[in-house]
């Protein structure tokens, strides 16, 4: 009997593990959609005999760091309840500052989201329902792309340039609704100084220049009430206390801070006043959706 449990043990370990969350690979993988290493995406088909709404994914990282690899790592149970729903899905990377600065990252974004439109009677996509989300910098292009007007150009030489820029919804975690870093002063607990060079992220010396360049990429200052709707998600409470950095969580209050739902807040005041659905979700309170998959198959389910 101890041999016969003795060979159970040895098929146990001998065979892989395939955990539950784990999504299927890739349809389409490393695809370029534009000139730089970093213009690549992935794409799951989801099986569908109609065309299906597409939702994109951007990582995030400080738009220093990190790729698209991060949907395996970090949503696998979003990706796949899409896929189920019959939602297909993208992700992409972008050039990092140290690449280009800022707004290369958020035009980036746009390409990749024209690129996918221009494979839609390839790909089964329905172009009329296109959606993205992400966290933290990955929100910041998100919203972006909700929020600005659109980008396309219908009079360019290239057709990938000619394809909308709009979304039909977004979703974002810890997603920054400014990048102007004397808001970050003026609303966020106890932050009291920049703690990076903002300017230089942006490539640029002057305030005036910073402020220019800013203002054409963050939420705040793009929201308007043709907009589409957002579900967005922050971990603490507005009265949370901002933690107390230790030698084994140095960041601990600067990565609470600048990803603080006050963000959410100061947004979905904005959209409020402007008739713009908006959901804000965090701990305790009352938003109709709890996840970014049950917003989206909400918004762009058949």
């Amino acid at each position: 009997m101890r041999n016969v449990w003795f060979v159970v043990i040895l098929l146990l370990l001998s065979t892989p593990c395939i955990a539950d969350d784990a999504i299927p690979a890739p349809t389409f993988q490393n695809i370029s959609y534009g000139p730089h290493k970093r213009h690549v995406l992935d794409f799951w088909q989801a099986e569908s005999d109609a065309p299906t709404p597409l939702a994109v994914y951007f990582h995030g990282g400080g738009f220093g760091v990190f790729d698209k690899g991060k949907i395996v790592k970090k949503w696998p149970a979003t990706v796949n309840a899409l896929l189920d729903a019959k939602i297909s899905v993208a992700a992409a990377n972008y050039r990092l500052i140290q690449h280009k600065p800022l707004p290369a990252a958020f035009h980036d974004s746009r390409r990749a989201v024209q690129f996918l439109r221009s494979k839609a009677g390839e790909w089964n996509i329905d172009s009329s329902r296109v959606a993205a989300w992400g966290g933290s910098a990955g929100a910041q292009i998100a919203m972006y792309l909700a929020f600005h007007n659109e980008m396309a150009d219908p009079h360019s030489d290239d057709p990938v340039d000619r394809q909308s820029t709009r979304l039909t919804c977004v979703a974002t975690r810890d997603g920054q609704t400014s990048r102007d870093y004397q808001w970050w002063v003026d609303h966020i607990p106890e932050y009291d100084k920049p703690h990076r060079d903002f300017h230089a992220m942006f490539g640029v010396k002057t305030r005036a220049e910073f402020l220019k360049k800013m203002a054409d990429v963050s939420a705040l200052s793009l929201i308007s009430k043709d907009d589409p709707p957002i579900y967005m998600h922050y971990a603490m409470t507005p009265d949370a206390p901002v933690p107390v950095p230790t030698r084994d969580n140095p960041r601990a209050a600067i990565s609470f801070q600048g990803h603080h739902v006050v963000f959410g807040l100061e947004l979905k005041k904005q959209m409020d006043k402007l008739g713009v659905e908006a959901n804000l979700d965090y701990p305790g309170s009352k938003s109709e959706y709890r996840s970014v998959e049950q917003f989206f198959i909400a918004k762009l389910g058949n």
